[in-house]
C-alpha cells in the first residue's frame, strides 16, 4: 500500500509538506501551487489513497452519515437514498445504511449500532406510520443533528423534508377539472396515515374554491393501516356499483389507481376514454403501465439531497459551535400527465 512517506520520496519533499497538502488542512493554503500540484501528481501515479481512518482518529472526526431507513426495497425509499447519495458523494461524508425491514423494533439496534460508529449525523426516511420524531426523541442524544424525511414537522425542534401533499393533490384535481370532468370519484387514504389528511385537504379546498360538488356516495375509504392493490380494486367496483356516473378518479396513490384501472378495465370502461386516472407518488412501474399513468410526482431524489444538505448544514454549525435552528423545507410535487387522462366525454 502507497504511503506519505512514498509520495514525499517520490516528489523529493519533507513527509510534512505532502501530509499537508493530500490531507487538505487549512494549512495547506501557504503551500505554493506549482508544489501542490506536483504533490498531487505524484500521489496519483504512484495511486495513493488516503488512510480515512487514521485520518478520523486525529480528526476525531468521522466524516460518516448514519441513514436510516424503513424498507430499502420500497421504491420510495430507493429514489430517496439515491439523491441522498448523490449529493453525499461530492461533500466527502460516507453514508452508512441500515435496513429496518418494516419493524420498529429494530430501531433502537440500529441506532446504537450508527452511534457505535460515531457518525455526526442522521438522516432517516419516515416510515408512513410508526417511524417519526418520536422514536429519534427516545434513542438519539439530543445534540445529534438529524434530518427526517417524508414527514412534516414543522413545529418539532429536529429538521424535517416533506412534499407538499395539499398542493399536489389539488394539481390532480385541477388537471380534471381543466379536462372538463365534474363527476369524479375519489379512493381516500387510510386514517392511521399521516399523508391521508393534508392530500384530502388540498382536494377540498380546490373543490371549495371553483364550486366542484364532491358526491359523498362516489367517496371510499381505505381501511387497511396502508394501501394495497386488492383493496383498491375492491373500492373501485363498490364505486361502480354506486348507482353513480363519474367520469374520472382521484387515488390516494399509484398502487391504488393502478389497482383501479384494472377494476375499471374489468368493468367493460375503457381507461381514458370512460374514465380518467390520477395517482399519486410517480412510483417507478408507473410509467409503464396500462395506460400509462397520470400522477403526482413527489421529487424523491430532491428529498433526499435536500435532507443531505441540511444535515450537513447542522454538523457545521455544531463544529463551528454556532446555535442552529431547526430546518424545515417542504418540496413542492409536479404534475405527471401520461395517457390515463383526457378530456371528459361529452353529455
Amino acid at each position: 500500500m502507497v504511503t506519505l512517506r512514498d509520495v514525499a520520496e517520490e516528489s523529493r519533499l519533507s513527509i510534512s509538506t505532502v501530509s499537508l497538502v493530500l490531507n487538505g488542512g487549512p494549512s495547506s493554503a501557504r503551500i505554493p501551487p506549482r508544489t501542490k500540484e506536483h504533490i498531487q501528481r505524484v500521489a496519483k501515479q504512484l495511486g495513493y489513497r488516503p488512510n480515512l481512518f487514521a485520518r478520523s482518529l486525529r480528526s476525531n472526526r468521522s466524516q460518516s452519515l448514519g441513514i436510516v431507513a424503513f424498507d430499502i426495497t420500497d421504491p420510495y425509499c430507493a429514489l430517496i437514498l439515491r439523491g441522498i447519495e448523490k449529493h453525499l458523494r461530492a461533500s466527502g461524508y460516507f453514508p452508512i445504511l441500515t435496513d429496518l425491514q418494516n419493524s420498529v423494533a429494530e430501531f433502537p439496534r440500529c441506532v446504537d449500532m450508527l452511534l457505535g460508529r460515531r457518525v455526526e449525523g442522521f438522516i432517516a426516511i419516515a416510515n408512513p406510520t410508526y417511524l417519526g420524531p418520536e422514536l429519534f426523541a427516545k434513542f438519539v442524544p439530543r445534540q445529534t443533528p438529524t434530518v427526517l424525511i417524508g414527514r412534516e414537522l414543522s413545529r418539532s425542534p429536529m429538521s424535517s423534508v416533506a412534499v407538499d401533499n395539499a398542493a399536489g393533490t389539488r394539481q390532480a384535481l385541477q388537471h380534471l377539472y381543466q379536462l372538463g370532468h365534474n363527476k369524479i370519484a375519489f379512493i381516500k387514504g387510510p386514517k392511521e396515515l399521516v399523508d391521508t389528511q393534508p392530500r384530502w385537504r388540498g382536494l377540498e379546498c380546490f373543490a371549495q374554491e371553483v364550486g366542484l360538488k364532491m358526491d359523498t356516495k362516489l367517496i371510499r375509504n381505505i381501511k387497511g393501516q396502508n394501501s394495497t392493490y386488492a383493496e383498491g380494486q375492491s373500492l373501485t367496483e363498490e364505486l361502480l356499483k354506486a348507482n353513480r356516473e363519474f367520469t374520472a378518479l382521484v387515488a390516494f396513490d399509484d398502487l391504488t389507481a393502478c389497482a383501479a384501472i384494472g377494476s375499471l378495465t374489468r368493468a367493460g370502461r375503457v381507461v381514458p376514454r370512460d374514465c380518467s386516472v390520477v395517482g399519486f407518488d410517480d412510483i417507478p412501474n408507473s410509467e409503464f403501465y396500462n395506460p400509462p399513468l397520470t400522477t403526482i410526482q413527489q421529487q424523491l431524489e430532491l428529498q433526499g439531497s435536500l435532507g443531505a444538505e441540511i444535515v450537513e448544514e447542522l454538523i457545521r454549525a455544531s463544529i463551528e459551535k454556532r446555535t442552529s435552528v431547526p430546518r424545515h423545507r417542504k418540496v413542492t410535487p409536479r404534475l405527471i400527465v401520461r395517457e390515463s387522462t383526457c378530456p371528459a366525454p361529452r353529455p
